[in-house]
């Protein structure tokens, strides 16, 4: 026993038990993954393309998240060149006044994009004509179109009470 407690006093013993004792503890350690750079944001397509603006809207849509973790409602409506445009335009402008007249709650995003930018603020604002005042507190509205609709688009959203986002198609 003398012999074992003469080992243990020793510096160098003493350096090597608590290399013991100490590397379990460094070797869990996890490696940290690099961070990936952000990706680069999309730009608006310039053609009514509806699988190029999908993939621009869900960029957008992405990038202004923030807080909101459910599901968005997205509305996006195809160029004016694309077959049975006023059939969309219709099936569209009808789902957009059903979803806000059963009620949005807070926590929840709506977003509108479309090449057709006047005709997307046209349904929004015919489905937020009707709304009561500040009953859509906490719920984000993120039109994405043309800087000319921006105001109007804004103008009918407002008396909600939303968190109005307003991205510029480019």
């Amino acid at each position: 026993m003398k012999t074992a407690m003469n080992i243990l006093t020793r510096p160098a013993a003493q350096l090597v038990l608590i290399a013991c004792l100490v590397l379990p503890f460094a070797a869990c350690k996890k490696e940290e993954a690099p961070k990936a750079a952000p990706k680069a944001a999309l730009t608006a397509p310039t053609t009514d393309d509806s699988v190029a603006w999908r993939a621009y809207v869900s960029d957008v849509v992405t990038r202004n998240m923030g807080e909101i973790s459910s599901q968005p409602y997205v509305y996006l409506l195809p160029g004016e060149s694309t077959a049975d445009f006023q059939g969309s335009y219709d099936r569209l402008l009808e789902k957009a006044q059903g979803d806000v007249a059963r009620g949005i709650v807070s926590g929840n995003m709506l977003a509108y994009a479309s090449p057709s930018s006047a005709k997307m603020a046209d349904i929004v604002q015919a489905a937020f004509k009707d709304v009561p005042p500040d009953t859509m507190k906490g719920v984000k509205v993120l039109f994405i179109g043309d800087a000319g609709d921006n105001d109007r688009v804004k103008a009918v959203v407002a008396p909600a009470g939303v968190d109005y986002v307003f991205v510029e198609a480019k």
